[in-house]
């Protein structure tokens, strides 16, 4: 049974839903743009009745307790900050970490600097994200990919085109793979004050002062074929920036959107790294 919750922390309390016995072994799951913990909903309740300890939280901007205002704030130091804290809140010692888009990064970025605090690692689309970096540099396909990212850090601008005839920029993103309650829920929460603005301060933060190594946790990595944000190149370079156990899952014929779109399959992935490990 899925159950809401907030998780304090020094920088507020973060919303989040919940299923598991509160001392089964703990899994916390990373949602990315634009969406919300709810992307998860299958997943939790899944590992839930496994008897996992199952939370997926709306990270820093997405849940209400904590939007700060200034982009600086959304940079990838706060962002592993709010994983620990939350973790932290819950008790949590070691933790098994997952995350899409966004919170994939957060996740891969957790891994690097924190390994001692994650028994696994599972990331969805999002690549490694020196494989990343790579790919944007000498990689045209990515870099037409990625061209989005200029325009949504014009602040405001990209706010009001977004939210114009019923948010129907935002409807769009989804490709009509997400159900349509669930994008709806997905607009109305972005629609409120300065929520837009918050989620989009993830990309205007700048770029992570430090860098980023290899990944010694055992990782599962998952990469849709018709990921319109992440190409072939980074997702398959990926392996190189993994030195610990590593597992690549294709998924044919599936967009950017897995949590929601192939929900049976990627939890299924999921029980097995958590299995395995």
């Amino acid at each position: 049974m899925i159950e809401n919750l907030g998780i304090p922390t020094a920088a507020g309390t973060f919303d989040a839903i919940a299923a598991g016995p509160e001392d089964g072994r703990p899994v916390l799951l990373l949602h990315g743009f634009p969406q919300a913990g709810i992307a998860w909903e299958h997943a939790v309740a899944t590992l839930g009745a496994h008897g996992f300890r199952a939370v997926a939280p709306d990270q820093r901007g997405y849940s209400p307790g904590v939007r700060p205002e200034q982009a600086a704030e959304y940079g990838i130091d706060s962002l592993v900050g709010d994983v620990l804290a939350m973790a932290d809140a819950q008790g949590w010692g070691r933790f098994d970490l997952v995350g899409h888009d966004w919170g994939g990064a957060v996740a891969w970025w957790t891994a690097h600097e924190h390994p001692e605090r994650l028994r696994t690692l599972s990331v969805v689309s999002t690549p490694h994200p020196g494989a990343f970096a790579q790919a944007l540099r000498d990689d045209e396909d990515q870099q037409m990919r990625s061209a989005y990212m200029t325009e949504w850090r014009q602040t405001r601008t990209t706010e009001k085109r977004m939210l114009a005839d019923d948010s129907a920029a935002l409807r769009r993103m989804f490709e009509w793979r997400v159900p349509p309650s669930r994008v709806d829920e997905y607009v109305r929460r972005l629609a409120e004050p300065g929520a837009l603005t918050a989620a989009l301060n993830w990309y205007r933060a700048g770029r992570p002062g430090g860098t980023i190594g290899t990944v010694d946790v055992p990782t599962t990595y998952v990469w849709s074929s018709e990921d319109v944000a992440f190409g072939s190149t980074a997702a398959l370079s990926t392996e190189d920036w993994v030195t610990g156990p590593y597992r690549f899952h294709l998924l044919e014929d599936v967009t950017h959107w897995v949590p929601e779109e192939a929900p049976e399959v990627l939890t299924a992935l999921l029980l097995e790294q958590l299995r395995t490990h």
